[in-house]
Protein backbone atom coordinates (compact mmCIF):
# COMPACT_ATOMS: atom_id res chain seq x y z
CA UNK A 1 0.00 0.00 0.00
CA UNK A 2 2.85 2.34 0.87
CA UNK A 3 4.46 1.73 -2.53
CA UNK A 4 1.24 2.49 -4.44
CA UNK A 5 0.73 5.70 -2.46
CA UNK A 6 4.30 6.77 -3.21
CA UNK A 7 3.86 5.98 -6.92
CA UNK A 8 0.59 7.93 -7.14
CA UNK A 9 2.04 10.91 -5.27
CA UNK A 10 5.14 10.97 -7.47
CA UNK A 11 3.06 10.74 -10.65
CA UNK A 12 0.74 13.52 -9.48
CA UNK A 13 3.68 15.80 -8.63
CA UNK A 14 5.35 15.21 -12.01
CA UNK A 15 2.13 15.98 -13.88
CA UNK A 16 1.49 19.07 -11.76
CA UNK A 17 5.02 20.30 -12.45
CA UNK A 18 4.58 19.84 -16.20
CA UNK A 19 1.22 21.64 -16.26
CA UNK A 20 2.38 24.55 -14.09
CA UNK A 21 5.86 25.03 -15.60
CA UNK A 22 4.69 25.56 -19.18
CA UNK A 23 2.94 28.96 -18.64
CA UNK A 24 5.65 30.12 -16.25
CA UNK A 25 8.48 29.65 -18.74
CA UNK A 26 6.73 31.42 -21.62
CA UNK A 27 8.69 34.35 -23.04
CA UNK A 28 8.12 36.89 -25.73
CA UNK A 29 9.73 36.10 -29.09
CA UNK A 30 12.99 37.92 -29.82
CA UNK A 31 12.92 41.14 -31.80
CA UNK A 32 13.55 40.72 -35.51
CA UNK A 33 17.04 41.69 -36.64
CA UNK A 34 17.44 45.17 -38.09
CA UNK A 35 19.34 43.87 -41.11
CA UNK A 36 18.28 41.05 -43.39
CA UNK A 37 18.88 37.62 -41.93
CA UNK A 38 18.54 34.63 -44.19
CA UNK A 39 17.02 34.63 -47.65
CA UNK A 40 13.63 36.11 -46.65
CA UNK A 41 15.06 39.15 -44.90
CA UNK A 42 13.29 39.06 -41.54
CA UNK A 43 13.79 35.57 -40.14
CA UNK A 44 14.96 34.87 -36.60
CA UNK A 45 18.34 33.18 -36.25
CA UNK A 46 18.15 29.41 -35.97
CA UNK A 47 15.17 29.00 -38.25
CA UNK A 48 12.04 27.19 -37.18
CA UNK A 49 13.49 23.86 -36.01
CA UNK A 50 10.84 21.97 -33.99
CA UNK A 51 12.10 20.38 -30.78
CA UNK A 52 8.80 19.24 -29.30
CA UNK A 53 8.71 15.81 -30.98
CA UNK A 54 11.99 14.66 -29.46
CA UNK A 55 11.17 15.99 -26.00
CA UNK A 56 7.80 14.26 -26.00
CA UNK A 57 9.38 10.93 -26.90
CA UNK A 58 12.05 11.28 -24.20
CA UNK A 59 9.42 12.24 -21.62
CA UNK A 60 7.25 9.24 -22.50
CA UNK A 61 10.23 6.88 -22.34
CA UNK A 62 11.29 8.33 -18.98
CA UNK A 63 7.81 7.87 -17.51
CA UNK A 64 7.64 4.31 -18.84
CA UNK A 65 11.07 3.48 -17.41
CA UNK A 66 10.25 5.00 -14.02
CA UNK A 67 6.94 3.17 -13.85
CA UNK A 68 8.62 -0.12 -14.73
CA UNK A 69 11.29 0.40 -12.08
CA UNK A 70 8.66 1.32 -9.47
CA UNK A 71 6.40 -1.65 -10.20
CA UNK A 72 9.12 -4.27 -10.76
CA UNK A 73 9.34 -6.61 -7.76
CA UNK A 74 12.59 -6.44 -5.85
CA UNK A 75 14.79 -9.53 -5.78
Amino acid sequence: MKRITYLLLTTFLMLAFLVISNPISAQEPPHPPTTGHGSQGNQPPGGGAPIDGGLSILLALGIAYGTRKALKPEK
